[in-house]
């Protein structure tokens, strides 16, 4: 297991209030299990983290692509900063191996889990932005996201995952995709949807958001990274 230490040096941060680490780590079942536990889980500051996030984003394309319209920056925000994209950096800088879970989570794939991970970078955004502020979340994020941003544009990967699916599938199968809801966690105010996304009855993709639209894009967007692994149509991506 990765230390916190070993952790803070994948981030290139290190944290005056190392509290604001630990709470930005925690998730709500761990303290399900440990109710005595003195912080709270990240759920404030995740959604701290996510306004300090689309603002550090907005700053960072608005300079390096200065030429760009703003319909397009919007669609390479999304992005950026949609629950896949957070998730494979969190898991990049190993954020899994130091949540802080309950059993049950953990024992059940609580530290692969997207929504954990996405959650968890988010929180720990909003955690530097109070340990040091908006200078040292910028500092942490655009080393990642600057590359990004730019394989974003050279595959195109900000269009919309549902449209160009469709238009692949009606050309090359004759049919049109069809997404359905196949599993709905957390309670109501946080809630994870799964969505699957199928063609004449055979599943092409899967994906999970915050919404049933954000879980049907990113379904969408694994089933052009399966027809691309085919050699069957170019990639392509959506905004969430």
């Amino acid at each position: 297991m990765t230390s916190l230490e070993q952790f803070q040096d994948a981030l290139g941060f290190r944290f005056n209030d190392r509290s604001l680490l630990q709470r930005a780590l925690t998730h709500r079942s761990y303290l399900n299990e440990n109710p005595d536990d003195a912080l709270e889980d990240n759920e404030r500051l995740e959604f701290l983290g996510d306004a300090v996030l689309d603002l550090v984003t907005t700053v960072l394309l608005y300079h390096r692509y200065p030429e760009m319209r703003e319909g397009r920056m919007t669609s390479l925000r999304a992005a950026l900063v949609r629950t896949e994209t957070l998730a494979r950096l969190a898991s990049y800088l190993g954020a899994g191996d130091v949540l802080r879970l309950g059993r049950g989570e953990a024992e059940h794939g609580g530290r692969d889990r997207q929504a954990n991970l996405c959650a968890a970078l988010e929180a720990i955004v909003g955690a530097i932005y109070l340990d040091q502020g908006i200078e040292a979340v910028r500092r942490m994020i655009e080393p990642h996201f600057v590359p990004a941003a730019d394989a974003i544009l050279a595959r195109e990967l900000d269009r919309d995952a549902k449209s160009v699916l469709q238009e692949w599938s009606q050309a090359e199968l004759g049919h049109t995709p069809s997404y359905s809801t196949t599993r709905t966690e957390g309670p109501d105010h946080d809630r994870t949807f799964t969505v699957q996304v199928t063609v004449d009855g055979v599943a092409w993709g899967e994906g999970t958001g915050r919404s049933k639209q954000l879980a049907a894009q990113a379904a969408a967007r694994s089933a052009l990274e399966r027809v691309t692994r085919e050699g069957q149509a170019p990639a392509a991506g959506g905004k969430a």
